[in-house]
């Protein structure tokens, strides 16, 4: 019996020539990143221990981006903290300047196929549309992964998600991923991992960053891709690079059909991510804030189907956009999509989660509602206990901005 992408990558990190679901290893970590969040409780850790220095500071990189620039002094104290202990040890350290949702900047400048990378923060699993294995781990599993470069893994069961079909015109990624989560339920995938196959290699690269990215609103350990052509493009590595690809007799405990042709715009109601409906039943709700980027949907091709809709238009509620690292937002302003945002009424803010978590940069007071990008609308996630969150797709954010209420994007873009 053959092995899946998972399987193998988990093997390899093993030093095995084979696992099975549910089997116990030790695995060596490829690469490891905390951002300014979750890096003072790994090294308040390692304070405790009484000894920081990491296994290799080449495998490890900071990165801030929930609270940055620093919003508060407690804050600022916090990065003061992760700059001294990235310059003693010549750690790879993302500061101002040089900032960006962990995820995106990972992507773009670090992970490779067939890599284990760990991560404090659980949306980590967006990595696995570069065809790695990639998990959120807890502040103290960092801790033992700094100084040993090692952590304990049990072997998932894996899922397979077949995508069929082509998405219309005004339905994207976001849409085909609030739909599993919909079907599937927030513990529909516990620790497994989230195979997406078939009609997703006509998807981007982007695209598919969107759909593991919320692997884990469903439970999974990871979400996971496996690399074509476009992964190796996009990771500047050649074709030829190793076996990693599920085997055609690879095993699964489920196997899910999803038809991306009668997909239509989806949004995830308060307060939970798998209470998915079409946005066209429910449309109709007034909005105080519509928030577009994080690590789910702040990438350039999110951002240009934004700017295709607010192009000449104006937004009737408070928007904050957010490109999700430098390289987004140069190429976006670049393209003329900053102007456009600016001009139709929204703010820019610079590389940063923001609002997502309710760190800072636009969150919501009682009562409010929040349109957003995100991937999370838990109570309190924004802000007050009292607000409410609609999770949906940027064609949905950008035209819900335009009318002031939660509003179906196929009206403006076409079926």
């Amino acid at each position: 019996m053959g092995m899946t992408i998972s399987e193998k990558i988990l093997a390899k990190a093993a030093g095995k020539d084979k696992v099975e679901p549910g089997e116990y290893i030790i695995g060596k970590i490829d690469l490891a990143m905390f951002h300014d969040l979750t890096g003072p409780l790994t090294l308040n850790v390692l304070k405790e221990v009484g000894y920081d220095k990491p296994w290799d500071p080449n495998k490890i990189v900071i990165i801030f981006d929930h609270q940055v620039p620093a919003n508060s002094i407690t804050t600022a104290e916090l990065h003061k903290i992760l700059r001294a202990y990235a310059k003693k040890y010549k750690i790879k350290l993302h500061d101002v300047g040089n900032q960006g949702i962990c995820h995106q900047v990972l992507a773009e400048e670090y992970v490779k196929p067939g890599m284990l990378v760990v991560g404090a923060d659980s949306h980590t699993c967006t990595l696995g549309a570069l065809g790695a294995f990639a998990t959120g781990i807890g502040s103290t599993e960092m801790a033992a992964v700094v100084l040993t470069g090692e952590l304990w893994f049990r072997v998932p069961e894996s899922i397979k998600f077949e995508l069929k079909g082509n998405l219309r015109n005004g339905v994207s990624a976001k849409d085909i991923i609030l739909y599993i989560i919909g079907k599937m339920g927030v513990d529909g995938a516990l620790y497994c991992a989230a195979e997406f196959t078939g009609d997703v290699s006509k998807l981007s690269i982007d695209s598919r960053l969107t759909i593991c990215n919320m692997a884990i609103e469903m439970g999974a350990k990871t979400g996971i891709i496996n690399p074509d052509e476009k992964t190796f493009e996009y990771t500047n590595v050649p074709s030829s690079y190793g076996n990693i690809r599920s085997d055609n007799d690879a095993e699964y405990i489920d196997e899910i059909e999803v038809y991306l042709d009668e997909l239509l715009p989806q949004v995830a109601l308060p307060h939970s991510v798998d209470n998915v409906k079409p946005v066209s039943e429910v449309e109709g709700i007034e909005v105080d804030q519509v928030f577009i980027g994080s690590c789910t949907n702040g990438r350039l091709e999110d951002l240009e189907a934004v700017a295709k809709i607010l192009k000449g238009r104006k937004v009737k509620t408070r928007t904050i956009i957010i490109p999700a690292s430098p390289k987004v937002y140069l190429e976006a302003e670049k393209r003329g999509y900053i102007r456009i945002f600016l001009e139709a009424g929204a703010v820019v803010c610079n590389p940063n989660c923001g609002p997502c978590l309710g760190g800072h940069m636009g969150i919501l007071a009682d009562d409010e509602v929040c349109v957003s990008t995100s991937n999370r609308n838990f109570i309190g996630r924004m802000g007050s206990p009292k607000a409410k969150i609609y999770l949906v797709s940027p064609q949905t954010a950008a035209v819900t901005a335009i009318e002031g209420k939660l509003t179906d994007p196929l009206k403006y873009v076409g079926v």
